[in-house]
């Protein structure tokens, strides 16, 4: 029996892959969040990656850990919680880790290490964050690494996805595919910006694809995202065709959309108020985010049990054809 602890494992990505390991054989399951668990609170025991004596006793007797919490909104207020949460965090992980004798981590970064507009990097290319998240996450990796190279049997797996969507989020996609599917949407830019984006059917079934193998001691850096990667024009495109539904044709060009952006950040700071559109994400819906995820796709024989048109058609019936109507819903970036 292989016992695993997933801490943050019930937001949206931990959900999924709760939901995905159930189903792999002689495999035991612990949920550690600050938060219960709608769908799985028969294995969710309260804990909080700041309190390192308190994660102890609901590490022990684990095999391998995965570590899903984190800050992550674009609108994180201080931005000191960034580095709390996502840095001294890690380091409160490891800690713990070290006291129930856990060698074997599975961490979730971000592709948000590499920062915007880069020519597709792989996993080898040098980081250069352009936020508090990003930078967050790469110090939470330099602390991992530090971790590793001093306990050679250690086995550490770092998973960078790109963004994550699919069923009950309430990210940035969701936003846009909403926005496309009620014809109130507006392209900003030319539209021919190249986005990776990865489903979290595959993204659950990547990390559990890791937990499966056979313990190896080192150090590994995974980027994941479904391919091929869509340019905007032909995501809203795809998201009319699945939906039967006209596409909006209006543009504005990036300037205007980007002094928009930040009047509205002006107008959210004055306000108190979070706003829907922000200086960063009009930045980043109109940069080009694609990323070279071949290492995952081609080692150690993982396929993905969805392709890229699979998982948006699945998520746009589910939201916007036949929505379930419990009100479950889970709030990312």
């Amino acid at each position: 029996m292989k016992h695993i602890a997933i801490i943050g494992g019930s937001g949206f990505v931990g959900t999924r892959l709760i939901e995905e390991l159930n189903r792999v054989k002689d495999t035991a399951l612990r949920n550690i969040d600050k938060r219960q668990s709608v769908f799985h609170p028969d294995i969710t025991h309260l804990g909080n990656v700041l309190d390192p004596e308190g994660l102890v006793p609901l590490l022990r007797g684990a095999d391998a850990v995965v570590l899903l919490a984190a800050e992550h909104r674009d609108d994180v207020s201080p931005t000191t919680l960034y580095y709390e949460v996502n840095v001294e965090g890690m380091r409160n992980t490891l800690a713990a880790m070290d006291a129930a004798g856990i060698r074997r981590i599975v961490f979730t970064s971000s592709v948000a290490v590499y920062g915007l507009d880069k020519p597709c990097p792989d996993e080898n290319y040098p980081p250069d964050p352009f936020n508090h998240y990003g930078r967050s996450k790469w110090q939470a990796e330099q602390v991992l690494r530090e971790w590793a190279a001093s306990r050679p049997d250690a086995s550490v797996d770092v998973v960078r996805p790109t963004v994550i969507f699919g069923e009950r989020n309430r990210g940035n996609v969701y936003n846009l595919l909403r926005q496309i599917a009620s014809g109130r949407f507006l392209m900003v830019g030319s539209g021919k910006n190249k986005k990776s984006m990865a489903y979290v059917g595959n993204i659950a079934a990547f990390i559990s694809h890791l937990l499966k193998g056979e313990r190896k001691a080192g150090y590994r850096v995974w980027n994941y995202a479904d391919g091929p990667d869509f340019d905007m024009n032909r995501l809203v495109e795809h998201v009319g065709h699945v939906l039967e539904r006209p596409v909006p044709h209006v543009r504005i060009p990036y300037p205007v959309g980007l002094l928009g952006g930040r009047m509205c950040d002006l107008l959210a700071f004055v306000s108190q108020r979070p706003l829907p559109v922000s200086g960063v994400r009009v930045r980043k819906f109109c940069a080009t985010t694609q990323f070279d995820a071949t290492r995952a796709r081609t080692t150690g024989g993982f396929r993905p049990p969805y392709t890229l048109e699979e998982g948006l058609e699945r998520t746009l019936r589910y939201e916007f054809v036949s929505p379930p109507g419990d009100g479950h819903i889970f709030e990312t970036e």
